[in-house]
């Protein structure tokens, strides 16, 4: 369960104080898929870092499980990053000189997971993704964008997170393909128990998620 509750965050800017996200409760449970729309500056981006442990809230609480992460010491929010979270980024932010098997092997290489438990785990993965055994030996340049976010979605998951992070991961690709990626995340949040939070400007994508939160101003608006 993830369980937001009173999350503000203020910034300086110059003489001026800029509340991005202005006490914002909500939760989702194990195993849904959340959207966050709203308009640019509404907040959407701040909040995504938040929940993700990039930054620090001015106040409030995020609760992963049984774990409140705004109160982890940085050490600790290290391995939270990398344990507990996985992210899905619209540019995808592959690396480029490896195969989609190195890179979805690589999260498990920085657990300190065996060598051949990480090539398991991770082709297991990419079958799962729908990416056959030949392009699971591409790098990144020789895969469409939909393969590629696909090996993006695969890696996410590598070390079985408790939540997943999705910033417009399909602002890059054609309205098919998006669908596709969408409904590929709606099936993994099932099958794999993990929560999803996506940030996205598609609405009708958006409208078949499990729970839709809409943002202004920092506010959450409706739900």
């Amino acid at each position: 369960m993830l369980q937001v509750t009173n999350l503000k965050k203020v910034f300086k800017s110059g003489d001026t104080n800029v509340t991005a996200v202005n006490d914002i409760s909500f939760s989702v449970p194990d195993g849904q898929f959340a959207s966050v729309i709203g308009k640019s500056g509404s907040g959407k981006s701040t909040l995504l870092s938040l929940l993700g442990a990039l930054d620090k809230p001015t106040s409030g609480q995020i609760m992963v499980g049984k774990q409140d992460i705004t109160k982890l010491h940085d050490h600790a929010l290290i391995t939270y990053r990398g344990t507990k979270i996985g992210f899905v980024f619209q540019n995808y932010n592959l690396v480029p000189n490896l195969t989609a098997l190195e890179n979805v092997m690589l999260p498990l290489e920085f657990a300190k997971v065996p060598k051949k438990k990480r090539q398991a785990r991770a082709k297991e993965l990419l079958d799962q993704v729908g990416l056959q055994d030949d392009k699971q030996q591409r790098k990144p340049g020789r895969l469409s964008g939909g393969e590629q976010q696909r090996v993006a979605i695969a890696r996410a998951l590598a070390n079985k997170p408790q939540l997943i992070l999705a910033d417009e991961p399909t602002g890059n690709l054609d309205s098919q393909t998006g669908k596709m990626i969408f409904d590929l995340l709606h099936s993994l949040a099932r099958t794999e128990r993990t929560t999803i939070v996506a940030v996205t400007h598609d609405l009708s994508i958006a409208g078949k998620t499990d729970v839709t939160f809409k943002l202004r101003d920092g506010k959450l608006i409706s739900k």
